[in-house]
């Protein structure tokens, strides 16, 4: 197997980790149902038509072709760039990261419109709005890519 295949599999793994929690909610719950779990967190079932944080969500529907392509032009650079340097374990893990999570809510809008969000954490009232596992592993992508820039010696 080629080196840079081995990120293929995480990406995969978050694929298919989002996908199955995205159907297990959606035959769960209803739409827009709140499940207490914690006193800080909530399942809860919501079909977002924007980006994160709902952004663009009222709009009139061009902003699903609009975060399809950003989407799928971050994969191309993304395989490009696990290709070329699929020795640096911080580096590929976090571009696998951010792949499967933006591959999975890739599926959700070209498969039914919208992307399933459902984890809702709260703090005395205050709501972060909801987010699914795609989302959390683009967001943990980010952080190792912003730590993995801080490990990497300067030019001279």
């Amino acid at each position: 197997m080629r080196s840079w295949a081995r990120w293929l599999f995480v990406s995969a793994a978050v694929i298919a980790f989002d996908q199955f929690s995205k159907h297990w909610i959606g035959a769960a719950l209803p739409l827009g149902r709140e499940v207490a779990v914690a006193p800080f967190f909530n399942l809860v079932l919501i079909h977002n038509t924007g980006a994160a944080f709902s952004l663009l969500s009222s709009a009139a529907g061009w902003q699903r072709l609009l975060f399809s392509g950003i989407a799928i032009l971050a994969a191309i650079v993304i395989l490009h760039l696990l290709r070329k340097y699929p020795g640096n374990l911080c580096f590929s893990l976090a571009l696998s990261l951010i792949l499967g999570g933006a591959l999975g809510n890739l599926i959700d809008r070209a498969r039914l419109g919208y992307v399933i969000d459902f984890l809702d954490f709260y703090w005395r009232g205050y709501h972060w709005p909801a987010f699914n596992v795609a989302d959390a592993a683009i967001t943990v992508g980010a952080i190792l890519l912003i730590w993995d820039s801080f490990k990497r010696p300067t030019a001279k």
